[in-house]
Order: structure tokens, then C-alpha cells, then sequence
């Protein structure tokens, strides 16, 4: 009797248990495919620690924790508003290949993970912005600005070169992971925010440029560090699948183009300065990683070399003509990484591609291609933003008043410092303005509650 009860437990067991099938080679392929993508999903997300850093590390002390949490609402912001409004924009069916018109909210998508990995995307094009405002600009402009670039700006740009049937994509424009469509849309936003700012107190005295040297390079270099692994999923993860092929190629050239560009921008400036400038050819890193974003999937290993020494070179003179030429105040050089070298990247195919570029023997049709869709997104991104801030400011101003900028954002806009050291919050620069605004003996006399000392006897 137990036996004949065992046996019809066990057929029991059998008839119940589900029947798993054995995994095809393509739910293998995908399932591998959907984890590539979500680790360039996260890479591209730790970019935002990296660019946290650079910001911070190349800026002074007094504004550290205004950096920190304007990357943090940037990426938090860029996220939900992507999810609202800026993917149906960016990837729904083209109205007149100008703008997307469904899939808000992720209507009928069925792709999340495409999804999470271009809301890394959108955040790395608005984060470019704080950089280049900061120390100046108020928290809640800079979050307005988040709002429009993500929203809507950068989504358009991205329909014209992404979206399968864009103007750009049918004219045959190219840009595998966004050295225009991320980097120069960002910069070119950074570019008219500085212009409508102006420059940080102290920066300029007559004809005189004055350097407001930032408080802690080495966290500005480990944020270089940070950015330089997190581009291998920026730029490997945008083939959208774990290709054999393409993806060596791809962090490849990457690795490869960064390389040259540390080295020439290090090389260059002890040319030009007499000494190897550190702040510079940590930059130039930046500089090459842009340079390349564009044409890692079509630009040979040798070319990537060429694209990324020319990229350092670029970078350091970049930065030079902004910050003493044109005196536009950039204190982490944002604009110049990101636009400048954007737009060289950007270029570049149309001289370094194997298969459509001058080089190659294939004419000038690429370049000049390139050459078109570089001004079509300079031009909507300085006119869109530059009316939304002529709008903005007619409510508000745009940047801190004088004493909140000389006390530091970290105390203006949040009411506590990143550092204990009070002398952290003032340059030599900076002293003659305190002094006029009788603001030093203030701040000299506050606790780390905020209530003044007792003086004692």
C-alpha cells in the first residue's frame, strides 16, 4: 500500500511540475544582448559620479555640495521627464521627420531596456551644462534648464539622427553614440546659459584673466578616471547587442583615441606653457573620448589614433580662445570637451571613415554632410534654449546675488558647507569685494550651525 502510494505521489509530482524548455540559441542571443545593453546602461550612469567629480575637484571648495546635488536632480529630473515626454518625442512615429508624436509615457513600448539605456544618454547631454554655470547660476534656473533640455531639446536632435526615418538620418548623417547628438547638443546649451551669465566675479579685471584654481584635482582626476571607464558602455553599449564584431572595434577605437589625446594635449602644453599643465591634459582625455564618440564603429584603429591626438591639440586651444580670447567663463571647460571637440568628432567621419570618408577616397559628400548637421543642431539648441532663458529671466535673474556668489553656493543656496575650513569659502581674489560688501566678518563669525561665535574676553 505505501508503495502503490509512493508511485502515484510521484506520477503526481511529474504531471504537476512545469515542463521547462531547453534555452534556443536565440533566447540566448537576447537574453545576452539584453545584458550588454544594461551594463552600458550602468556604466553610463556611473559617468554622473565622474562628472560630479570633475566638477567639484576643478571648482572651489564653497560650491562642492551645489555641484553634488545639481548632478544628482539632473539625472533623477532627466529620468522621470524622458519617461513623460522625451522618448515619445525622440522615438515615436516621425511627424514630418522633425518630432515624434506617440509613445508618451511608454505607450505600446515594449523595449524598457532601450528605454533606460538612452535616459543615461539624455542626463549625460544636460549634466554638461552644470559644469560650465557653475559657481554662479541659481539651483532652481539650473533644474528650469534641465527641464527644457531634456524635454524637448535635446529629444528633437535626437529624432533627427536617431529615429529611423529623421531629416538628418535620411540626409545621411552620422553619429553612432552622440558626440553631436549628446555632446555638442549639451555644449551648445552650456555655451548660451554662459553667455546669458557672464562670468564668475574676479575672473576678469580689465585686461587682466585672472585663474580661480579649483580646490582638489586629484578628486577631479579620479573623476576623469571614472568617465574614461564609464565611456566603454557609452560607446560599446550603443551597438545594442554583444556583436563579436563590432564591440572590440568599437572599445577599440575608444581606448585608443583617448590614449593619443592625453598624450598630445600633455605634449602640447609643455610646448606651448613650457610645463606639462595637468588640469589640461586631464581634459584632453575628455577630449578624446568625445572626438571619438562618433565614429568608433567606422573609423579604423590607426584613425582613431589620428582623430584623438588632433582632439588633445584642439582641446587645449579650445579652452585657451574661450577662456582669454573671448572671455567666456567655462570654469571646467565644458564647452570646449564637449562642443568643440564635438564637432571635430563629428567631422572626423567625414575624413577618417572607412567607407564613407575623404581619406578613403570617397569624396567630400560625407564631410559635408557632417558639416550640415553639426549647424542644424548648433543653431536649434543656441535659438531654443536662448529664447527659453530670455523668457526665464524676465521673472527672475538667472545668477546668485554678489555676496551669495563670494560666500559660495554651498552656503547660499543650501546653508552648510562640504569642508569644515572656513578659509575655503574666500580666494585672495576675492577679499577687496568682501570687504566692500562687509560680508567677511559675517562669515568669519559663524559657527557650523550657522549661529554666530561667542567672542571671547
Amino acid at each position: 500500500m505505501i508503495k502503490k502510494s509512493l508511485l502515484l505521489f510521484f506520477i503526481l509530482f511529474l504531471i504537476a511540475s512545469p515542463v521547462y524548455a531547453a534555452p534556443t540559441t536565440a533566447s540566448l542571443e537576447l537574453s545576452i544582448n539584453l545584458v550588454w545593453v544594461m551594463l552600458g546602461a550602468f556604466l553610463v550612469f556611473f559617468m554622473h559620479a565622474g562628472f560630479a567629480m570633475v566638477e567639484s575637484g576643478f571648482t572651489r571648495a564653497k560650491n562642492s555640495l551645489n555641484i553634488l546635488i545639481k548632478n544628482f536632480l539632473t539625472i533623477s529630473v532627466a529620468a522621470i521627464l524622458f519617461f513623460v515626454v522625451g522618448y515619445g518625442i525622440m522615438f515615436g512615429t516621425s511627424g514630418g521627420s522633425f518630432i515624434g508624436t506617440d509613445g508618451f509615457m511608454l505607450s505600446g513600448v515594449e523595449d524598457i531596456e532601450f528605454f533606460v539605456f538612452q535616459a543615461m544618454f539624455i542626463a549625460t547631454c544636460a549634466t554638461i551644462i552644470s559644469g560650465a554655470v557653475a559657481e554662479r547660476m541659481k539651483l532652481g534656473v539650473y533644474v528650469l534648464i534641465v527641464v527644457a533640455m531634456t524635454a524637448f531639446v535635446y529629444p528633437i536632435v535626437g529624432h533627427w539622427v536617431w529615429q529611423g526615418d529623421g531629416w538628418l538620418t535620411d540626409l545621411g548623417f552620422s553619429d553612432f553614440a552622440g558626440s553631436t547628438v549628446v555632446h555638442l547638443t549639451g555644449a551648445v546649451g552650456a555655451l548660451t546659459a554662459v553667455l546669458f551669465l557672464g562670468p564668475r566675479l574676479g575672473k576678469y579685471s580689465s585686461k587682466k584673466v585672472n585663474v580661480i584654481q579649483g580646490h582638489n584635482i586629484p578628486i577631479g582626476a579620479l573623476g576623469v578616471f571614472i568617465l574614461w571607464l564609464g565611456w566603454f558602455g557609452f560607446n560599446g553599449g550603443s551597438t545594442l547587442a554583444a556583436d563579436p564584431a563590432l564591440v572590440p572595434m568599437v572599445i577599440g577605437t575608444t581606448l585608443l583615441s583617448t590614449s593619443a589625446a592625453l598624450v598630445s594635449s600633455a605634449a602640447y602644453t609643455k610646448l606651448r606653457f613650457k610645463r606639462v599643465d595637468t588640469s589640461l591634459s586631464l581634459n584632453g582625455v575628455l577630449g578624446g573620448l568625445v572626438g571619438i564618440t562618433a565614429g568608433c564603429a567606422e573609423i579604423s584603429l590607426g584613425g582613431s589614433i589620428a582623430v584623438g591626438l588632433i582632439s588633445g591639440i584642439i582641446l587645449v586651444e579650445g579652452i585657451h580662445l574661450l577662456d582669454t580670447k573671448l572671455r567666456i567663463d567655462d570654469p571646467v571647460g565644458a564647452i570646449t570637451v564637449h562642443g568643440i571637440c564635438g564637432i571635430w568628432g563629428t567631422l572626423a567621419i567625414g575624413l577618417f571613415s572607412t567607407s564613407t570618408g575623404l581619406f578613403y577616397g570617397n569624396g567630400f559628400t560625407q564631410l559635408v554632410i557632417q558639416g550640415i548637421g553639426v549647424a542644424a543642431v548648433i543653431a536649434w539648441t543656441m535659438i531654443t534654449l536662448g529664447v527659453f532663458l530670455f523668457i526665464v529671466k524676465q521673472f527672475t535673474s538667472l545668477r546668485v546675488s554678489e555676496e551669495e556668489e563670494i560666500a559660495g553656493l554651498d552656503f547660499a543656496e543650501h546653508g552648510s558647507n562640504a569642508y569644515e575650513l572656513k578659509e575655503a569659502l574666500i580666494s585672495d581674489d576675492e577679499e577687496p569685494l568682501l570687504n566692500n560688501l562687509g560680508l567677511a566678518d559675517r562669515l568669519n563669525n559663524l559657527t557650523t550651525t550657522g549661529e554666530p561665535q561667542q567672542k571671547s574676553s
